[in-house]
Order: C-alpha cells, then structure tokens, then sequence
C-alpha cells in the first residue's frame, strides 16, 4: 500500500485503490452535483468507478456528463430466477468465507438489495475498489452498506434532505445506517444539528461540506440595468414552490406589475402548473419551457434579472437542502430571491447575498421579487456579494478534496488494507 504525507486534516492520505460511487440512477438531470463531484475527484487523480442500482429513465441529460471517464456498472436488478441469490452468494463465500457471517447481520434488507449488493461486493474485490461512497440515504445507501460490509471494506454516504425528512412509505432504516458508515457528510449546518440531536448521529463521523460548483465554468457578470425576466430552474415538483411564484406572479399582475417569467424543467406537476397560469391569465408571460442543457441555462441565467427559487417543504417532508440552481446563479452574478429552507440561510442572507421571501406565502414572495425587479442597484450589491460568498465557500474543487480527503482516511482503515493483496 502506497501511503502518502499527511493530509491537512491530519489523516495520512492514502491513494492504492478505486473509490466506488453508489447511485440510485445515473446520470440524472438534477443531480449535476454528483457529476461534479466526481470530476473533481478525477481532477486530483482518483480512480472512480461509478455503480447504478436502477435504469435511467430520463431523456435529457447534462453536458458534462461526456467529461466523466469513470466507468458505470449497472447492477443487475430484480432477481430474473429463484436461484440467482444463492449462485452470487456462492461465488461471493467461495472468493471472501468471512461475508458469511456479515450476511447475517442485514436481516431487514429485502432479497433484490442482498442480490445487488453481493454482485457490488464481487465488483469491489475484483476491481480493487477500496471505499464506497453513497449519495442519499435511501436505496444506494442500502446497498453501498451491505456490500462494503461484505468485502470488508468501508463506506460513507452524503446525506441530501429529502432522504433526512421525507415520510417514506417504506422503512429505510436510516439510524441502522448511520450507526454502520465509516463517516456521513451532509450539505448543511441545518442538517447537521437534525441529524445529531434526532438520529444520534455520532458527531464524530458527521461532518458538513457544502456541494460546490466549478468555478471555472461560471465566470461572474454584472447583472444588466433594464429588467429582463424571472427565471426559474428545476423539477416541476411539489418542494420547489413553482405553484407559489405562479400566485405570486399573479398578485403582481393584479397590481399592474406582469413580470415577464421562464420555468425551465420537467416533472409530474406540469399539467398541473400549466392549467394554473392559464387560470391566473398570465399565459402570455409566464411560460414552461421543459427542460435545457447546463450551457443553455447559463446563458439564461446571465441574462435574466434574478433567479426565483421559491423552495417549501412538501406535505411528505420532502424539501431541498441546498440547491445546485441557486450557487450557480449566484456564482454566475445573477441576483436570487429563494425561501429560508433547509440549508439556504447559509447560502443567501437577506440583503445581503440575495433575499429571502417566507416559505410558502405569495404575498411576500411578490413584493421580494417587485423589490429587486425594481431596484438596479440592489441587484448589483447582491451579485457581487454572492459571487464573494460562493468563492468563499462553496468551490468546487476545495469541497471535493476535503471529502477525498476522508476518503483517504478510511481507505487506510484495516478493513481497507485487508484487501490490498487481492482476493
């Protein structure tokens, strides 16, 4: 095993071995921060491989994918014969006798995760995969924690929100997995006390780091004088609040303000949004446009008045905790107006790095967005405060190399080098 000098966390750093990471679907359009994340990694010389659980089912994809040299696995799934289990356990006990044992220690776990997690682990030990690293606490995590268990290596899974707080039909028995992974990262502070003081998280293993973005990719502009347009970015679902900026778009008409608005994406509420702009006769400037490529919305983005990213918690708990739309807007100088949600006060402080309208409520939500369509210089002040605060704490390749930096950690970990001789 090849170990280097200490990092500046004072962990040696060690750099034998692949690091797994372990999705429910890739790619995924709104999940760019994982794309990012990886790339990042890639940029400091760690070998990826990347692990889907499920299918694709989307049609659009980011640019950046193409950038990523990792390779993707996707793991078989469901179980296509009665024997299936039992033949990948057999090869699995033949290779590793010990994941025997640790098989036993999943009772809850359903056959069709045992199965993939097994075919994971036999990834793991013939790839020289040396840590597995899980984004959401749900499915992938389910699987990374099994398979880790059976190669004998670790694992670790960054925490999101909708993973945290959404009332899930099906037990996902988060507590069992914070208790078992090697470290948890969450995007926030917010999260971090909730995780702490409501799952006992060990706050030794906790830590924040913030989900960053490439600097590179989004130089700042100015925001222009005149007033342009709203825009608005991400899945039409409940948490996104897109039913609220309708209202509030409508509140404004009704005072003589029609503002001009685009709401880029796709999802299950856009019938549903749709029917609620022709009703509130804003069919003329308020408009769905479906979902764009990462340049497009850029471009968009450089050129609109101000983001509108009106989050609220769903009525499953389902919500953001940091969105990815809201640090690009703000690194690229284009001034926000979003909602204290989850991890967002640590993102936008009011009048000061954007502004903040009270969850959920139109009324306050159109006189934010009245009050910096009308204010130029407001505007300028925020975009240039933003950008400061994006540089500061939201880079890409810092956040990334703090999280490699764990994973180094761990990868000197007994169970880590236990593996390093082969099978």
């Amino acid at each position: 095993m090849t170990v280097s000098s200490p990092s500046p966390l004072g962990f040696p750093a060690q750099t034998t071995g692949k690091i797994g990471y372990v999705v429910k679907r890739y790619p995924r359009f709104s999940e760019t921060f994982v794309v990012n994340e990886i790339l990042a990694h890639e940029a400091e010389g760690r070998e990826i491989e990347i692990f889907a659980l499920r299918p694709v089912e989307e049609t659009h994809f980011q640019n950046i994918i193409s950038k990523v040299r990792a390779p993707v696995t996707r793991l078989r799934q469901p179980l296509r014969k009665q024997d299936s289990l039992w033949e990948a356990q057999k090869t699995l006990y033949a290779l590793r006798p010990t994941a025997m044992t640790a098989m036993m220690q999943f009772p809850e776990s359903s056959e069709s995760d045992l199965y993939q997690a097994i075919l994971l682990a036999l990834d793991c030990l013939s790839r020289n995969i040396t840590h597995l690293h899980a984004h959401f606490g749900t499915l992938a995590a389910t699987v990374a924690r099994i398979a880790a268990a059976l190669a004998g290596i670790t694992w670790s899974v960054t925490l999101h929100a909708k993973d945290i707080y959404c009332d899930y039909d099906e037990d996902h028995h988060l507590p069992l997995k914070l208790a078992d992974a090697d470290a948890v990262v969450t995007v926030s502070d917010y999260n971090v006390r909730y995780l702490n003081e409501s799952l006992g998280c060990d706050p030794q293993k906790l830590v924040r780091i913030f989900n960053g973005i490439d600097l590179n990719a989004f130089s700042w502009s100015a925001p222009q004088d005149q007033p342009h347009e709203i825009l608005a970015v991400g899945r039409l679902v409940e948490k996104k609040g897109f039913h609220i900026l309708v209202e509030a778009l409508h509140i404004l008409r009704d005072k003589g303000l029609r503002l001009p608005c685009r709401i880029v994406g796709g999802g299950n509420m856009q019938q549903e949004l749709q029917d609620q702009i022709d009703a509130s006769g804003l069919s003329e400037t308020v408009h769905l446009i479906g979902p764009m490529p990462q340049d497009d919305i850029i471009r968009a983005m450089q050129k609109a008045t101000l983001l509108a990213c009106p989050c609220i918690v769903g009525a499953d708990g389902n919500r953001d905790g940091m969105p990815t739309v809201l640090l690009e807007a703000m690194a690229l100088g284009c001034p926000v107006v979003a909602t204290p949600v989850t991890g967002i006060p640590e993102l936008v402080t009011q009048a000061e790095t954007g502004l903040l309208a009270q969850e959920g409520n139109p009324r306050d939500l159109a006189d934010q967005l009245a009050r910096l369509w009308r204010d130029a210089e407001l505007r300028a002040a925020l975009s240039r405060n933003a950008r400061a605060r994006i540089e500061a704490d939201f880079n890409l390749h810092k956040n990334a190399a703090e999280l490699g930096r764990i994973f180094d950690r761990l990868r000197c970990d007994d169970r880590a080098v236990a593996t390093q001789g082969g099978l």
